[in-house]
């Protein structure tokens, strides 16, 4: 006989099993329909607004960088043109700013001296003024180092320092260089880009950005102010040119919101700026997986189906855990014994719980393809149509976060069924497997000890983000804030490793019971 004939026998009767027991199969449903439901009722009911120069009313579009990428472009800029090949060297001297925290008198506003840990200063050259253009600039950061950014999405590390700093950037046909110095003498290279089609003249000089500064979950004004000298240009020298690029204007269409601005002393340039250059994981609109935010609560039904299904063998005698009756070397003598009393003994329990496993994954997986394949593309049409930014979607991204949805609840389901195999209560394995993974994307997505996405099987959520997380882009430690601490395939590999774990205990222990 073919050995995979009993693991088929088994795999077709649970099968129909499942499919025979009403229970879990409405249970299942319902986990569709709640997620379903509670995503498209909560898309359908978003409405952004913004206040612009023009009054409010809906939020514009995301700017998108070169990629596609959301992004933010909004800093100060002291610069020159330069045509052809050149190149521009300063010491950025000291650099200071302001933030706001929180009120320590109600209605008083509280601003306290200080830069942000990605505020800039630095040396930039872009194609043109235009927001969303290509862009090469290496800088000095408030708490980051040196640092060399370009396009947006792309960081390159220095030298870990915070005073003083010469930096130097060069241009020759698309490739521009960065490098940095302690004494203007000796030079470092930091990074070399490549700017495909840039054009022959380009803008270049100095520039100061600041994100603004996180607290309770949001995000509050900050500047940063540099001092440049030892400022020198080759293949430019015309005069100085200032421009707040991006900068926000009041409700009048006329005040500037928290401009820029640059002062001359002597040989010095102090340049003052708010904002950044970097993606917009926040403020590029809304994302993908936010039609998910229902996903946790159909995921408590998938998690107590797949426990019952095999609590109730337990119940009924079906997965039995003392050994098998020994086999007789020779046919007995005489009239036949009468059978064993109590319930017959079925398939090995190993085999059965495979079997079993394979069921409430495969399930499960269609489940959550058939939720999400509903619910993000619908949730997206619904946000769309009442005027709400969204962030870009290639159609690769839009695929893994529908099918890593499935993915994930099928993962959530064979834990828990290892989970119920271990401990054969269900009320307990149900506590154990909510406690596991959704507890710990409940808290996350408060902001509350966010380090439980790395550690528990709540990582794979991950999956389900569409929008990266940036390294030289702090947000808030909430899911709210697009912050997961593992990339998607890293955090669903932690939840199919702690199903492959339990399975793999729960297997282990039946198999040791039946070779007593």
């Amino acid at each position: 006989m073919n050995p995979s004939t009993p693991f088929r026998s088994g795999l077709h009767a649970e099968w129909t099993r499942f499919r025979t027991g009403r229970g879990w199969v409405l249970a299942m449903a319902a986990s569709v329909l709640v997620t379903v439901s509670l995503g498209l009722l909560i898309a359908g009911g978003v409405r952004s607004s913004c206040v612009t120069g023009k009054g409010e009313g809906p939020c514009p579009a995301p700017l998108l960088g070169p990629d596609g990428t959301a992004v933010q472009d909004k800093y100060y800029f002291v610069h020159q043109p330069l045509k052809g090949n050149g190149s521009i060297t300063a010491r950025v001297a000291d650099m200071t700013g302001q933030m706001r925290l929180p009120d320590a008198v109600p209605g008083v506003r509280n601003i306290k001296q200080g830069v942000v840990p990605w505020a800039k200063a630095g040396l930039l050259v872009r194609q043109s003024l235009k927001q969303g253009t290509p862009y090469a600039a290496v800088m000095l950061t408030g708490d980051h180092g040196v640092r060399m950014q370009y396009n947006y999405t792309h960081d390159v590390a220095g030298g870990p320092h915070n005073g003083p700093q010469w930096l130097r950037l060069t241009r020759s046909g698309d490739t521009v260089t960065g490098f940095e110095s302690d004494d203007g003498k000796a030079w470092t290279q930091v990074s070399t880009v490549k700017l495909t089609g840039l054009a022959e003249t380009v803008e270049i000089g100095l520039f100061a950005a600041s994100p603004g500064v996180l607290w309770d979950m949001a995000e509050a004004f900050a500047q940063a102010t540099a001092t440049f000298d030892q400022i020198k240009l080759q293949g430019a020298n015309g005069s100085w040119r200032r421009d707040d690029v991006g900068v926000a204007l009041e409700s009048d269409g006329k005040t500037p919101h928290h401009p820029g601005g640059v002062v001359e002393s002597g040989d010095k340039l102090i340049v003052t700026g708010g904002g950044d250059i970097g993606p917009a994981t926040v403020e590029g609109g809304l994302r993908a997986d936010f039609t998910l935010i229902g996903g946790v609560v159909g995921l408590v039904l998938v998690l107590v189906v797949a426990v019952t299904f095999v609590t109730a063998d337990h119940r009924r005698g079906l997965i039995r855990t003392d050994p098998p009756l020994a086999q007789p070397l020779a046919p007995p003598v005489g009239p036949p014994l009468a059978p064993p009393a109590g319930p017959p003994v079925g398939p090995r329990p190993a085999r059965l719980l495979a079997a079993k496993a394979t069921v409430v994954g495969a399930v499960a997986f269609v489940a959550g393809l058939v939720t999400s394949g509903i619910v993000v593309p619908g949730g997206l049409a619904l946000l769309r149509a009442h005027q709400n930014p969204i962030q870009p979607l290639t159609l690769g991204t839009e695929l893994r976060v529908v099918v890593g949805f499935a993915a994930l609840t099928a993962a959530a389901a064979v834990l828990a069924l290892g989970l119920a195999a271990l401990v054969k209560r269900a009320i307990l394995a149900i506590g154990l497997a909510i406690a596991l993974v959704v507890v710990p994307y409940v808290l996350a997505t408060a902001g509350l000890a966010p380090w439980l996405l790395v550690i528990t099987p709540a990582a794979g959520f991950a999956i389900t983000q569409s929008v990266p997380t940036f390294a030289h882009v702090d947000v808030g430690p909430s899911l709210f804030g697009s912050y997961y601490p593992l990339p998607p395939w890293a955090g669903l590999a932690v939840t199919c490793g702690y199903a492959t774990l339990a399975l793999g205990a729960a297997t282990a222990l039946h198999r040791g019971r039946n070779h007593r």
